[in-house]
């Protein structure tokens, strides 16, 4: 399968990113005021809408809890019922839990020794800790903890395999690493880039998608078919 050039992989993906940012401009992304409420977000939007998440750090805040030490006292039952409005409240307990064990035991709860780990020591152990995914992982080092790590949702495959920078098939790893190598590592870039393919995934390239509609219409007239074979 004939693979585009890595120079033109970079021309696509810049392309793309000047067209979404012209219609929304910035995003403004990860919505919190510390880090921390970063790393609880991060848990908490798994499988909800942020609506629901705010309501739950909302909960939090208003209990005087959002705060690493105060969090790791808290009675799982207690903290189940602050965040119930992000759904499945019960499992999201015991990983939020088994996260600030982690920052804590590990990290005596400091955010920024934990920083100073090398990125890639750092994912290996978020990703050792129970629900934490590498999409979480990653958001954890991007928005909470300023690397430049770019993060994959189910975004990222919908929009890039229907305009065939990416085949549908592909990895986690292989997404991301088609950014990685094409794009500058920044963070501020892949913040932005990250936040404006939420905001195209959910308002635009739905399941049923309002192509005509979207900023990233006529794209394909400039993508060639299959850049980025899965494998």
């Amino acid at each position: 399968m004939k693979q585009a050039s890595t120079t033109s992989i970079k021309d696509l993906l810049m392309t793309a990113y000047r067209l979404m940012l012209a219609r929304f401009g910035p995003r403004d992304w990860w919505p919190a005021e510390t880090p921390f409420e970063v790393i609880i977000g991060a848990v908490l939007t798994q499988n909800t809408a942020w609506g629901n998440v705010e309501k739950a750090i909302e909960n939090i805040k208003a209990a005087g809890a959002l705060s690493i030490e105060k969090l790791y006292k808290t009675p799982d039952e207690i903290l189940a019922e602050w965040i119930r409005p992000s759904g499945y409240y019960n499992l999201k307990t015991k990983r939020l839990k088994a996260l600030i064990r982690f920052v804590k035991d590990v990290y005596g709860g400091n955010l920024d020794r934990m920083a100073k780990t090398p990125v890639k020591d750092l994912r290996e152990q978020l990703l050792g800790v129970y629900g934490i995914g590498q999409e979480t992982a990653d958001s954890i080092l991007l928005y909470a903890l300023n690397k430049p790590v770019f993060v994959v949702d189910a975004y990222t495959h919908r929009i890039f395999s229907r305009h065939h920078v990416i085949e549908q098939g592909a990895s986690y790893e292989e997404v991301q690493r088609v950014f990685t190598d094409n794009l500058p590592r920044d963070v501020q870039l892949y913040n932005e880039y990250h936040a404006l393919v939420v905001e195209t995934g959910k308002t635009y390239c739905k399941k049923k998608p309002r192509c005509l509609e979207c900023p990233l219409a006529g794209f394909n007239d400039i993508t060639p078919p299959s850049s980025v074979p899965a494998g």
